[in-house]
């Protein structure tokens, strides 16, 4: 072992890091937690205030002996469902507001992957670690550490409770309430390890079937795959089916246990009183006490159980996101980030640039040399593989450069930092989606705080405006998954708009009239070069037709400009 490594600082467990990521959040769960705790332990001072009340009064004392009694019975019964309330609101604003922040980390870890990154992992796969397993944090905080921390508080209070009126009982009764809280989850912990894994896989691999069915079924359908394509994902619903049936018995029998535990408890302790009470040690109101108490002890430790269950699969999402979280960004960012301009248009010179995607495969880009100057619209025709999108990817630090260089607004962009560079070069790139919201809500995404005096400007010079406002829904008609309610052509305006609306010093445009026919692509091409007079362009495409407004055009040819 190098002595480098021996002193580096060894690395959290998977779901230690969740929970240090979740740490800032804590402070929201806390009341909730404490409240959780005070409804627990209300519930059972109400029960076994009740049953001392009850046994007191069959003695028929003063009514002043019991009137405490009877107010307390009141309060706990009103409070109990108040701190219960309380849990619940505070809980889930509590663990949302934790979720929707830790989210936004998950995101920011995958922008710098984006687009040589995330081919390790399956849209499906990645689906499943952006939405189930970051809302598994949720279930962390709500369904694990607060019935947890409940359960301990309850415990300690009826034990200690229990020890002080008879304590042979107490001790009894701590034994069965440890088996109880922490030898049966633990139990349930080991047993669910591999299903709790196995589960999170099936579960990633039947999204990933179901995102090839619903997106690529004509395509599976015209290769006659679409049969096998529908076995795989019924296979892998059944697996999720077997697995959940396994958990569901290993939760069951565990609870079984927790009940055995407490008539178990409720047995040995009332046993203990009764043999107390006959030599005259312990008052008959104490003995009911006792038997109650050891009764609904146990009711905070029922859900322990499910949690050690949905522990599990926590423990599952937690190393799926730590795979995400560990996978080293193709870029590697300086330590003292040169800043960009802020505003532009700004120009860009690049000389000399070399670009590998593969270290022993030949150079995607191999010494070009290209220059942009502010407010000029550059076209680079080529072919698919020419190199196109490996400089629009390089433009936005997406993709490292061995050799030459790369100068936006004078400053060098290895200098620079990824997310700057990428808020100062933007555009339409070949991933560009459409989100299945309102033609409104997916023009904001460019900017949340436009107006709609801005929203009705972009609109129109991407020659969008007319066609929104025919619709019934106007800006609020809703654009289905990527778009599927547009033609091609109003998809491609669509993103036009948004980088417009955006308004980058460096405008990219990858491929913007991919997939549609010669006549839309042309008309595509010819509004967005109207759009972006004045406006540093860079726009990539094999179309050759509607370019007659640029202000120069250029032919990229394996990965070098031809003259």
């Amino acid at each position: 072992m190098t002595t480098a490594a021996r002193l580096a600082p060894p690395v959290p467990r998977p779901t230690v890091r969740l929970l240090r990521h979740l740490l800032p959040y804590w402070r929201r769960l806390l009341p909730a937690a404490l409240a959780a705790a005070a409804s627990d332990l209300a519930g059972a001072a109400l029960m076994a205030t009740a049953a001392w009340l009850i046994t007191r009064a069959a003695e028929q004392p003063p009514l002043a002996a019991v009137s405490l009694a009877i107010v307390a019975v009141r309060a706990l019964a009103l409070g109990r469902g108040v701190l219960r309330y309380a849990d619940r609101l505070l809980g889930h604003d509590g663990a949302l507001r934790a979720v929707a922040g830790f989210r936004t980390l998950v995101y920011e870890a995958l922008v710098p992957l984006a687009p040589a990154g995330t081919p390790a992992f399956r849209s499906g796969d990645l689906l499943t670690r952006l939405v189930d397993d970051v809302d598994a944090a949720q279930d962390l905080l709500l369904r694990v550490l607060v019935p947890a921390s409940a359960a301990l508080a309850v415990a300690t209070a009826a034990i200690a409770t229990t020890a002080v009126l008879l304590p042979e009982a107490g001790v009894l009764l701590g034994v069965l309430l440890t088996l109880a809280g922490l030898a049966v989850p633990t139990l349930v912990l080991t047993a669910s390890h591999r299903t709790g894994r196995a589960t999170k896989s099936a579960r990633a691999e039947l999204t990933t079937h179901t995102l090839d069915l619903t997106r690529g079924a004509a395509d599976l359908a015209a290769y006659g795959a679409l049969g096998r394509a529908e076995g795989r994902a019924r296979s892998a619903a059944a697996r999720i089916a077997a697995l959940e049936r396994r958990a569901a018995l290993t939760t069951t029998l565990a609870s079984t246990a927790v009940l055995l535990l407490q008539g178990a408890a409720v047995v040995g302790v009332t046993w203990l009183a009764l043999r107390s009470h006959a030599t005259g040690a312990l008052p008959a109101v104490h003995l009911t006490v006792l038997a109650v108490l050891a009764l609904v002890a146990f009711d905070a430790l029922a859900p322990l159980p499910a949690a050690a269950q949905r522990f599990t699969e926590v423990r599952a999402s937690a190393h799926r996101l730590a795979a995400l979280f560990d996978t080293p960004p193709p870029v590697t960012e300086p330590t003292s980030p040169v800043p960009l301009p802020a505003t532009g248009p700004l120009d860009v010179e690049i000389t000399d640039l070399r670009v590998r995607h593969d270290p022993a495969a030949p150079p995607a880009l191999d010494g070009l040399t290209l220059r942009i100057p502010a407010g000029r619209r550059v076209v680079l025709l080529g072919a698919s593989g020419s190199g196109k999108s490996t400089l629009i990817a390089t433009l936005m630090r997406f993709v490292p450069y061995e050799a030459g260089s790369v100068r936006v607004g004078g400053r060098e962009l290895r200098d620079c930092a990824g997310a700057e560079v990428r808020r100062v070069v933007t555009g339409v790139t070949e991933s560009a989606h459409v989100f299945h919201t309102t033609i409104r809500a997916n023009l904001l995404l460019a900017r949340p705080g436009a107006t709609d005096t801005e929203l009705r400007a972009v609109a129109d010079r991407a020659r969008l405006l007319d066609w929104i406002e025919s619709l019934p829904d106007g800006w609020d008609t809703l654009l289905g998954e990527d778009g599927t309610a547009m033609s091609g052509g109003q998809r491609q305006r669509l993103l036009l708009a948004r980088a417009l609306l955006a308004d980058p010093p460096v405008l990219v445009l990858d491929e913007p009239t991919e997939g549609l026919d010669p006549d839309s692509a042309a008309a595509v091409l010819a509004d967005v070069l109207d759009a972006t007079h004045g406006r540093t362009t860079l726009l990539v495409t094999h179309e050759r037709a509607g370019l007659a407004a640029a202000d120069e055009i250029l032919t990229l040819d394996r990965g070098r400009l031809l003259p």
